[in-house]
């Protein structure tokens, strides 16, 4: 198979499994980021040339700047490596005619609202929604539909810039303050119950591989009301596994996600026990979700999600042997800058989270039982050792 280039663009500093294994398959790496993430900690014994621009969402500039490139040097694949950088990456396929998910697409995996209708439309449960855009129809919508609602920006990452609100003049309150930026939201039902999220490969429209999770608290509650972000994975065979794997398949299938990895959440309504779509993103989980899979199956996303793009249209993607073991994440805000964890020793840690201000670890057993103890041990210890609490962000932070 000839040579492939993988131009990746990183708005946020991440990815770097995925860059070694592209490095390690014979791919020339090249890396578009910003200036101000020149002198991060990339793996530059993977990348072949950097490449840096003030701003990685300027349209212009970067189809631009990256003609220019491809004057010069050949591009084969085109893969973003964080949420925010899926459009411009499909822009850039559009203008040169570089093989994967085009902008349609995209927008199924970016948009909160198109995302929305097209798994309502297809058939899957969601929480009642609309756009907020005709003011009657927001009023017939909170009339027919009884609050608290949720605001959310369309085009956001996770729970960033969520809002809930608890009556009409609540809403229109916010509206004013958003002002001519309103139409980039919707307002939707608040659903109260447990978050699960799927992570997934994906090769051609098929999932190959999916391990499910139960989060602690919703991501929504812990960074809007503080807390410990907390999950593990879902018993082997249970019925909610069987149940949200199905759920995935139908939602990739309607979003027309053809290879690639994804990260979805469903959560289970509290008083119907029904699991409703949430949002879904073409990409590995965020919060070191993939040092949790790594954990209970020995793979890591980042590099299986490099082997998918590289065999693209040209090999077959095979999914390397591995464990069904679990995993689990406990991760906290601390008081301290760089907080001692050598009192936390215990065989299961496998991964240790070396961030400022931060606290966290990864676990993997055999048993799930020693998963959920040791979880629920470590998150005494830290709320008495490290916890802190801090507003909620309105951009991402990492």
């Amino acid at each position: 198979m000839p040579t492939k280039t993988i131009l990746c663009l990183a708005s946020y500093e991440k990815g770097h499994e995925f860059m070694r294994e592209c490095k390690r398959r014979g791919c020339v790496v090249y890396l578009l980021t910003t200036k101000d993430l020149e002198h991060a900690d990339w793996p530059r014994e993977s990348i072949d040339e950097r490449f840096y621009i003030p701003d990685l969402y300027n349209r212009n500039d970067v189809v631009l700047g990256v003609s220019y490139m491809a004057r010069t040097h050949v591009i084969d694949r085109i893969v973003p490596l964080d949420d925010y950088d899926l459009e411009m990456a499909a822009t850039l396929r559009e203008h040169l005619r570089v093989p994967g998910m085009g902008e349609t697409t995209t927008r199924y995996f970016r948009d909160k609202l198109a995302m929305r209708v097209r798994a309502r439309d297809r058939g899957i449960l969601v929480p009642e929604f609309i756009h907020v855009l005709n003011y009657d129809a927001l009023r017939s919508f909170m009339a027919s539909v009884p609050g608290p609602w949720v605001l959310k920006p369309r085009s956001e990452a996770s729970s960033i810039g969520l809002k809930k609100v608890h009556n009409a003049e609540e809403l229109w309150q916010s509206l004013d303050m958003l002002g001519d930026r309103q139409s980039f939201y919707l307002l939707e039902r608040f659903v109260p119950g447990e978050v699960y999220h799927v992570d997934s490969i994906v090769w051609d429209n098929k999932i190959v591989f999916a391990e499910t999770h139960k989060y602690g608290q919703p991501p929504m509650s812990v960074m809007h009301e503080g807390g410990l972000f907390t999950s593990h994975t879902l018993p082997r065979g249970c019925a909610e596994e069987i149940e949200l794997k199905a759920l995935n398949q139908k939602l990739v299938e309607a979003l027309g996600l053809l290879r690639g990895v994804s990260h979805t959440e469903f959560i289970r309504g509290k008083e119907d026990g029904r699991f409703y779509f949430l949002e879904t993103a073409a990409r590995v989980g965020g919060a070191n979700i993939v040092e949790v899979v790594e954990a209970s199956t020995g793979l890591n996303l980042w590099a299986e999600w490099a082997k998918v793009e590289i065999a693209g249209d040209d090999d077959e993607y095979r999914l390397p042997a591995h464990r069904s073991d679990y995993g689990g994440i406990i991760i906290s805000l601390a008081s301290q800058e760089q907080p001692d964890t050598s009192a936390y020793n215990d065989a299961e840690i496998f991964w240790r989270l070396k961030k400022k201000s931060h606290v966290g670890f990864v676990l993997s057993s055999p048993s799930l039982e020693r998963v959920k103890n040791l979880l629920e041990d470590y998150s005494r210890r830290i709320y008495a050792d490290y916890f802190a609490k801090l507003p909620a962000p309105d951009k991402p932070t990492s």
